[in-house]
């Protein structure tokens, strides 16, 4: 096949293919007989899915509803792309034989659309905003599948794991933050199997680029957006600009932004350097320079502040973290605050907001989340964290050994007795 991401050959029978799947999945849920016939990208699927011990007949659940939904669905980043969605897609939302559909990075549906008739049959599977389709909670799917390999792909009929899905083709295409390369969502079209077919795969790889390109693009030419996480060097983007700072302008920045209401002279030596060695005429000549950088109109002195609105990567994990969103938070988090900066009033801004992001992952106990944090840098070495993911990940899970493994090393590392990991705790 020239294009292993396409569900059919070109000239194939659909309804012949359907049964082909059919066999291949009866013999792999009841005998666990190698799935040969199906494609590669399938059976890895199927393998994930049924090692998450994932019940074939599983309904996917319901994380969101109502305000709660509302609110996340607000503040994703992809809210600024449904226009952009809903122009490029609207058509075959309803026409009476699709869904558009658009999910987050942890396969939570944000948005469904498409005619009333079609959304009916789609909730009696719980296809509806709030849902997860990632595959350990519903099993091969397109956006689940897509998020999963990080590739547009196909899922066609018999492929999908879960049988209740089996009666619908889907393609989706992952979308990704253009300025950091992190995973924001998927979008997906659902259907019938006249969906097998180049088209509407081509048709999501287009949708999902249009987005990132979109979302390349500055908010608003009076908006500054500030990305400071995972990077030891801020970049700014300006009037269409992009401008990426030197280390001692972004921790000047990160400082500005820390503190809305302004810093005197003195207060941001001590925040740079940790006392007053650092002579005035100097740090004026660091604010002429950043001013130069920013621009004469978004820099105040007396006290030094900046002006208009500025937007920080950083000031939105803590914004939603401060309304309870632990998953919002993590999913815009793209790693420690410039972790090359020893800078007193950075490291300790740095240790705050990790702190507070670790805290409400743990209290979750949401092995997905768990999972997302202990693959970031401040995560990685986290023993409390290992441990709940390995608590919070059912027998059989493949991730579960792993986990484990990584709690008893790093309970070794830091001289601890193991800890017992083998039972999950009882509600």
């Amino acid at each position: 096949m020239a294009d292993p991401w396409l569900a059919l050959e070109f000239g194939a029978d659909p309804a012949e293919r359907i049964a082909q799947v059919g066999a291949a999945h009866a013999a792999f849920l009841t005998a666990g007989t190698d799935p040969g016939r199906v494609r590669d990208v399938v059976a890895e699927s199927w393998r994930r899915s049924a090692g998450a011990l994932l019940d074939p007949e599983a309904t996917a659940p319901v994380d969101l509803t109502d305000d709660a939904l509302e609110s996340y669905r607000a503040a994703h980043p992809l809210a600024r792309v449904l226009p952009l969605f809903r122009d490029l897609l609207g058509g075959i939302a309803q026409d009476g034989a699709h869904l558009m559909a658009v999910c987050d990075a942890y396969g939570r549906l944000l948005w469904v659309e498409g005619h009333p008739g079609v959304l009916r049959h789609a909730e009696r599977m719980n296809f509806i905003p709030g849902a997860r389709w990632d595959e350990a909670h519903a099993g091969t799917n397109a956006p689940g599948t897509a998020l999963a390999v990080d590739h547009s792909v196909q899922i066609f009929a018999t492929e999908h794991f879960v049988r209740p899905v089996q009666r619908w083709t889907c393609a989706a295409a992952p979308i990704h933050d253009p300025a950091t390369g992190r995973l924001l969502g998927a979008v997906d079209i659902t259907g019938g199997d006249h969906l097998a077919n180049p088209q509407s795969l081509a048709l999501v790889r287009a949708t999902a680029r249009a987005a990132e390109a979109f979302l390349a693009q500055p908010l608003d030419p009076d908006v500054v957006t500030v990305s400071a996480l995972g990077r030891d060097e801020a970049e700014l983007r300006v009037g269409g600009r992009r401008i990426r700072l030197g280390r001692r302008h972004s921790e000047l920045l990160v400082l500005l932004l820390d503190h809305p209401e302004g810093r005197t002279g003195e207060q941001l030596g001590l925040d740079l350097y940790g006392d007053d060695r650092l002579h005035p005429v100097t740090l004026r000549a660091e604010l002429s320079r950043l001013r130069r950088a920013l621009g004469p109109e978004l820099l105040d002195s007396r006290p030094y502040r900046l002006r208009g609105t500025v937007r920080a990567d950083f000031r939105t994990v803590t914004d939603l973290l401060e309304r309870g969103d632990a998953a919002g938070a993590l999913g815009a988090y793209g790693g420690p605050l410039l972790p090359g900066s020893d800078a007193p009033g950075v490291t300790r801004l740095r240790r705050l907001i990790d702190g507070q992001l670790r805290a409400a992952v743990l209290a979750t106990a949401n092995p997905a989340q768990l999972a997302a944090w202990t693959a970031t840098a401040a995560g990685a070495d986290d023993l409390t964290a290992w441990q709940a993911l390995a608590r919070a990940l059912p027998p059989g899970a493949p991730r579960r050994p792993l986990a484990v493994a990584r709690a008893n090393q790093l309970s070794l590392e830091y001289d601890l007795p193991r800890a017992t990991l083998l039972q999950r705790p009882r509600n």
